[in-house]
């Protein structure tokens, strides 16, 4: 009888208005996207007429699509992207992982003023280096470099150093919640440093290593700032920079803006989905570790 009473009881209220707000802040995120799939296979003219009709019939097109393969490079713009992205996403996954195992699991001379030091650095935003660390890099020869993988890699850099901070904080809080004795075990065994890091902290610590690599990639492939300062040559032209292009160019030709948005936007969709699970996990794992 308890448990049938407890099967038809009915839903709070407090839960109803839970859900009504999500609902609706879902549509206001949704929405926008929806709209601007829609008006990427419709013709400039309706657009202007009624943005809001759905693209069928006389109103369809795939013109807007033709027009930015044939205006635009986006194919060398992709590469460039991904390949700043990439490295980044990697470089800083090597690098935040070798500190943070560091910081979780030994002890040293400096170790509370370098700890410091790593959450000091994530107040200064890009803003206040993106001189200093321009002019850095214009006296290294790597900025608007004939060579464009070079020049990617004035992009790179300090791309890296700001994503460090925030990465080393993750896995630092990951690794610490780890048992130690999985480490005690494999040194035991004869395992060295290096070993003891690629066969048991990685492994155990991948949904952090994963949250941490997504969310990277994304702020590196979306960072448009840092590209505009040091990416000037056609040649190295990343996805981002070519649609802020492409936006005080296409003045009134929506259809192309709308086309132009969705061709940048479906690669960092498509990680977003076959990664979500990672990004949940390795948020709501490190949020009860402790």
């Amino acid at each position: 009888m308890t448990a049938l009473s407890k099967r038809k009881s009915p839903v709070s209220v407090s839960k109803i208005i839970v859900y009504l707000v999500l609902i609706v802040w879902s549509l206001t995120t949704i929405y926008p996207f929806i709209w601007v799939i829609m008006n990427s296979f419709k013709k400039n003219a309706y657009i202007q007429q009624s943005s809001f009709t759905l693209p069928v019939g006389k109103r369809f097109t795939m013109q807007n699509f033709q027009t930015a393969f044939e205006r635009i490079d986006i194919g060398s713009a992709y590469l460039n992207s991904l390949l700043i992205s990439i490295a980044v996403t990697i470089l800083v996954i090597i690098l935040a992982g070798l500190s943070a195992f560091a910081l979780a699991r030994y002890q040293f001379r400096g170790k509370k003023i370098l700890e410091s030091l790593i959450v000091a650095s994530m107040m200064f935003p890009v803003f206040a280096t993106i001189i200093p660390v321009f002019r850095m890099e214009y006296r290294w020869g790597i900025v608007n470099n004939d060579n464009n993988l070079i020049s990617l890699l004035s992009v790179i850099l300090p791309q890296v150093a700001g994503n460090l901070s925030f990465a080393i904080i993750v896995l630092r809080g990951y690794i610490q919640g780890l048992p130690i004795e999985l480490e005690e075990s494999a040194f035991l065994e004869g395992c060295n440093v290096v070993q003891i890091f690629t066969k048991i902290i990685l492994p155990v610590a991948k949904p952090s290593f994963a949250t941490v690599s997504i969310f990277t990639f994304l702020w590196s492939y979306n960072d448009l700032f840092t590209q505009m300062f040091f990416l000037d040559r056609p040649g190295t032209r990343t996805i981002t920079l070519l649609l802020s292009q492409i936006t005080s160019q296409a003045g009134t030709n929506y259809g192309f803006m709308n086309a132009s948005v969705i061709l940048v936007v479906i690669p960092v969709l498509i990680i977003y989905i076959l990664l979500q699970k990672n990004i949940i996990k390795g948020m709501t794992i490190g949020a009860v570790k402790g």
